[in-house]
């Protein structure tokens, strides 16, 4: 997994990913958004679906950790284990909505995970054991809060990139 020496290069990856990433959606028509292709998972909405998912379970995670109030990764709902039934649940709550109010709350989330970065010094985000929810997400592999972080985020927008770009191909 990449290493950042700090922030703002977090920031810095987060952004050129996300920004790549995002720009793929803006000439999908809307009446598009739910097509399926083969060889391709899942539909534009879904795919975005998937990312505002994640990015508003690390606010969460955070957001509860700092309120004091228990905090249960993946989500209050699911397990570890139930992965899928999760991101069934993704695409339930928030497939529906249309490509534009997607690509905003999405945009919306990115803009909160930089805040949140700042709010971190950097001994919480990149060392071990400074976040209970990262230590209780992880039960044999210690994780750093900036891991989770890039697990969602930098990670996802670069594989998922590549899902839409197949899919675009396919469908447009």
């Amino acid at each position: 997994m990449k290493k950042y020496a700090n922030k703002e290069e977090l920031k810095d990856v987060i952004n050129n990913t996300f920004e790549k990433y995002i720009s793929e959606f803006n000439n999908i028509p809307e009446s598009l958004k739910d097509k399926r292709v083969d060889d391709v998972d899942r539909t534009p909405a879904e795919n975005l679906a998937y990312q505002v998912g994640w990015t508003t379970l690390i606010l969460k995670w955070e957001e509860d950790e700092r309120k004091g109030l228990p905090v249960h990764t993946p989500s209050d709902i699911f397990k570890w284990n139930q992965l899928g039934e999760l991101y069934q649940w993704f695409t339930d709550n928030y497939a529906h909505f249309s490509l534009q109010i997607l690509t905003a709350k999405l945009k919306e989330n990115v803009t909160d995970i930089y805040a949140m970065i700042d709010s971190l010094s950097e001994e919480e985000l990149f060392n071990p054991h400074m976040r209970k929810w990262a230590d209780e997400a992880t039960q044999s592999a210690t994780w750093e809060v900036y891991k989770f972080i890039h697990v969602n985020t930098v990670a996802p927008f670069g594989t998922f990139r590549t899902k839409i770009r197949k899919w675009k191909k396919l469908a447009l």
